[in-house]
């Protein structure tokens, strides 16, 4: 395959992490196959699921192995970061498209990404935005960034518009990123001691001002029952923010300012939201004020001018 020009097309490895998503994997891939990206290929790692994925992506690949090359390994159950990192390793692709099992790729975002990352070689990974489908897939909302998360989206059109963004508005959700292979070796792929590493690995982005952006649906993330982000066991959701909360103290190191003190107050906010969780309201207050400080002190602090991102 080439490009105009007589280019060759680059390869691109859709990884996908499966895991206990019989009633959507192959849904996810149906979407790879009808993207009209012609160079492509899907990695697939089932993590230990329990239901019938496994069974679901053996039907697949034997219906349409030959449409598309495939490498599948199904094996006990080690977490999405470490299948993340072992999916990337297997892949043979310079651009890496990180999927899930539940959501799907919408025809045309590959070709969106990959023209992004080609006429940008600054940057090693770029972001779209999503729609939003329920469990049978009708849609929820236009824009997952702007419905789901509540984002500001203008502020995607800058470096420090984006160090902002993925400090302070987390938004990314659902498979709309693309990276450069090469960028996992520089920001050391996924740290297999988390369980939710997907901020981590943007915060290391962005420290690089690696990220770009193009506004534009690249995929459908699906909202259900089982999604493992969404979960209201309080205990939980208490680990997972106490997780966040160590996080933002750990990749402070990497920025200068006034991104540092915005990251120290994060670490607040999240405090804050464990501390309500637990039900310790004196110290709900304290991190939201200690917070509110924070973040007046980051606007008296100004670190060297950003570049705009240019538009796809």
């Amino acid at each position: 395959m080439t490009m105009d020009g007589g280019a060759p097309m680059p390869l691109v490895s859709v990884l996908v992490p499966a895991y206990n998503h019989e009633a959507f994997v192959e849904r996810c891939l149906d979407s790879v196959l009808e993207d009209p990206y012609p160079s492509k290929e899907i990695v697939i790692i089932d993590d230990g699921s329990t239901d019938g994925t496994g069974r679901r992506i053996a039907a697949w690949i034997s219906r349409h192995g030959n449409e598309v090359p495939v490498e599948y390994v199904r094996r006990g159950n080690k977490g999405i970061t470490a299948t993340l990192n072992e999916l990337a390793a297997r892949a043979r692709g310079d651009f890496l498209r990180l999927g899930a099992s539940d959501d799907y790729l919408l025809p045309g975002g590959l070709d969106a990404q990959v023209g992004y990352l080609l006429t940008h070689p600054g940057k090693w990974a770029v972001i779209g935005d999503s729609e939003v489908v329920d469990q049978h897939g009708h849609r929820l909302h236009d824009s997952g960034m702007r419905d789901l998360h509540h984002a500001d989206k203008a502020l995607y059109r800058t470096d420090d518009g984006i160090r902002r963004a993925v400090i302070t508005q987390w938004a990314i959700g659902g498979p709309v990123t693309l990276v450069r292979r090469r960028a996992l070796e520089t920001v050391a792929g996924w740290s297999e001691g988390l369980r939710f590493d997907d901020w981590d690995f943007f915060l290391r982005l962005a420290a690089h001002d690696a990220i770009g952006f193009i506004d534009c649906n690249v995929c459908a993330y699906r909202i259900h029952g089982t999604n493992v982000s969404r979960t209201r066991d309080a205990r939980t959701r208490i680990h997972n923010l106490i997780e966040a909360r160590d996080v933002a103290i750990r990749r402070m190191a990497m920025f200068d300012e006034p991104y540092r003190t915005l990251l120290l107050a994060q670490s607040h906010h999240l405090g804050a939201k464990v501390s309500f969780l637990q039900r310790r309201l004196w110290s709900v207050v304290m991190h939201m004020a200690v917070y509110g400080l924070l973040l007046l002190v980051a606007r008296t602090r100004r670190g060297p001018p950003h570049r705009v991102v240019t538009p796809a």
